[in-house]
C-alpha cells in the first residue's frame, strides 16, 4: 500500500500544480503532434504504475485545453470547483457502482440527498423524481422517454413491452431554435426527427407562444428551452405550459445551463412558470462547475419516469431496500459512476448564496464583455444579453477573428451561425472568471481583430498587384 499512497500523492501533486498554473497557461495547446509518439506502443510486459502515470501525464499535459481556467468561454463549459474536484477523486478511489442500496448504500444515500438539494435550489416540485446522468443529452433523453411512456400509456399502449411498431403516433412540438440534443434524443427513442413540428421563434430565439397555440391540436410532447444556446433567451414557461396542458400535452424543459437562473434572485423572473412543466433537464458540469460528466433529469411524474428507465433481472436485488432510493431506476445505465459525491460537494461548498452569487456574477461578466466590445468601432453585439451568452459580429470576416484569437492562447471563444450570420459566441460560466479576465480577453479580441484586418489588407493589396 505504500506504493499506492506514493502514487496517489504524486497524482494529487500533479493535479494541484496544473490547477495552480491553469490561469496563466495558454488556453489552447500550440502543438499536439507529439502526444501519440510519447504515449508509445502497447507494452509487452507489465509496467510499474508510477511509470505509467508519469508517462501519461508527461505526454498529455502539453496538449490539455485550459477549460478549467478563467478565460475559456466556449460551449458553456464550467471549471470544476475545488471541493467537487476532490470529491470526484474520492469517487474514483472508492470506485462505487451507484446502482442501488446493495451495490453502494453510500452512493445511493448521497445521491438522494444531493437530488433533493438540487430541487430546492432550482425551484422544482418537491415530489419530482430525479436521475443523475452524463449531461444534457442524457437528461433530455430521460425526460423524453418518460414523456413517451406517459402519453402512450394514457392511450392504452405499453411502449416498454410492445415498442413503437403499431403504436399511436406521437407528435413533438419544439421551437425552431431548439438544441440539437433534442433531435438526437428523438432519434435514440425511435420517435425520429420527422415527428417534430417546429414552432417559429422570436428575434432572440424564444418560442412564439401564439404560434405554439396554433400548432397544438392534441396530446403531444412540447419541448421548451431555458437559455437559448446562442442568445441565452428563455421561453415563456407560464404561457406555453398553460397552453400545452390545455391540450393534454407533456412539457419538457431543456435547461442545460439556463435552468440555473432559477437559483439566482435577480434572474429568477426568467424562469417564471418553470415548476409547472412535466420534466426538466440540466447540466452539472456547466454552471454548477462539477467535473465532467454530470447532468440531472427531473420528472413531475415519478411512476412514468421509473417505468421508462427501470430494469429488472433475477440477479438484481436491493431495489428500494431499507427505504433507500435506487439510483439505477431513473437512468439508462446500470453500471454508473457515483456522481452524487461531486454534486453534493459542490452544493455544500457554495451553499444557496454561493450558487446565486456565482450565476449572477457570470451574467454580470457577460454584460461587461458586451459593453466593452460594443465600445469598439466595427464590433456589434447582436443579442440581448439576458444571461451569460454574448454574440458578437465584426465588420469583415468573423471566422478570421475567431481563429486568430484561438491561436493567441489568451482566451478561447467559438463561432456560430445565427440568423444567417457568422458570429463569435462567448459563454461565461466558470466560477473562477474575474473582471480582469474579461478585460484581458477583450484586449485579446481587439488584437485578433486588428491582426485579421491587417492580414486581409495585405492580401487585398497583393491581389490588386
Amino acid at each position: 500500500m505504500t506504493e499506492l499512497r506514493d502514487l496517489l500523492a504524486d497524482v494529487a501533486a500533479r493535479v494541484t500544480r496544473y490547477r495552480e498554473s491553469v490561469a496563466d497557461a495558454p488556453v489552447f495547446p500550440d502543438d499536439t503532434t507529439g502526444v501519440r509518439e510519447k504515449l508509445g506502443e502497447l507494452p509487452e510486459k507489465p509496467v510499474p504504475p508510477v511509470d505509467v502515470i508519469r508517462r501519461l501525464a508527461d505526454a498529455v499535459e502539453p496538449a490539455l485545453v485550459a477549460n478549467t481556467g478563467p478565460r475559456y468561454f466556449g460551449f458553456v463549459t464550467g471549471g470544476a470547483l475545488d471541493a467537487a474536484t476532490a470529491a470526484d477523486m474520492l469517487a474514483t478511489g472508492w470506485d462505487q457502482p451507484a446502482f442501488n442500496q446493495i451495490t453502494s448504500p453510500a452512493a445511493a444515500i448521497v445521491e438522494e440527498v444531493a437530488g433533493e438539494w438540487l430541487k430546492e435550489v432550482l425551484g422544482l416540485p418537491a415530489g419530482a423524481s430525479f436521475g443523475f446522468v452524463t449531461g444534457g443529452q442524457g437528461a433530455n433523453t430521460v425526460g423524453l422517454a418518460a414523456a413517451r411512456h406517459h402519453l402512450l400509456a394514457r392511450a392504452g399502449w405499453d411502449v416498454e413491452r410492445r415498442g413503437l411498431h403499431g403504436a399511436p403516433p406521437l407528435r413533438v412540438v419544439a421551437g425552431e431554435e431548439r438544441h440539437a440534443s433534442i433531435d438526437r434524443s428523438l432519434r435514440l427513442l425511435g420517435l425520429g426527427t420527422d415527428a417534430v413540428r417546429p414552432v417559429r421563434a422570436n428575434g432572440q430565439g424564444a418560442i412564439d407562444v401564439a404560434e405554439l397555440e396554433r400548432t397544438l391540436d392534441g396530446p403531444a410532447i412540447v419541448c421548451l428551452q431555458a437559455g437559448n444556446v446562442n442568445t441565452g433567451a428563455f421561453d415563456d414557461f407560464a404561457a406555453a405550459t398553460e397552453i400545452a396542458h390545455r391540450h393534454d400535452a407533456w412539457v419538457h424543459i431543456d435547461g442545460a445551463f439556463g435552468l440555473w437562473a432559477a437559483a439566482a434572485p435577480s434572474l429568477r423572473r426568467l424562469t417564471t412558470g418553470l415548476g409547472r412543466a412535466d420534466s426538466w433537464a440540466v447540466d452539472g458540469h456547466k454552471w454548477l462547475n462539477v467535473p465532467y460528466d454530470s447532468g440531472y433529469a427531473f420528472c413531475a411524474h415519478p411512476e412514468s419516469h421509473r417505468a421508462a428507465m427501470a430494469v429488472t433481472a433475477a440477479y438484481l436485488t436491493g431495489q428500494g431496500a431499507g427505504g433507500v432510493r435506487a439510483p439505477g431506476d431513473f437512468v439508462p445505465e446500470s453500471s454508473r459512476r457515483a456522481r452524487g459525491f461531486a454534486t453534493w460537494a459542490a452544493l455544500s461548498e457554495l451553499g444557496r448564496e454561493g450558487i446565486a452569487e456565482m450565476v449572477e456574477r457570470c451574467c454580470a461578466l457577460a454584460r461587461r464583455f458586451a459593453e466593452k466590445l460594443e465600445a469598439c468601432d466595427g464590433v456589434t453585439v447582436v443579442n440581448d444579453v439576458v444571461l451569460n451568452q454574448v454574440l458578437v459580429a465584426f465588420d469583415g470576416e468573423t471566422d478570421g477573428v475567431v481563429e486568430a484569437l484561438q491561436r493567441s492562447g489568451e482566451c478561447w471563444m467559438g463561432a456560430t451561425t445565427w440568423h444567417g450570420r457568422r458570429l463569435m459566441r462567448i459563454s461565461v460560466s466558470n466560477w473562477s472568471t474575474t473582471e480582469a479576465d474579461v478585460d484581458r480577453s477583450v484586449d485579446a479580441i481587439r488584437a485578433a481583430w486588428k491582426s485579421d484586418q491587417e492580414s486581409r489588407s495585405v492580401q487585398n493589396r497583393s491581389h490588386l498587384a
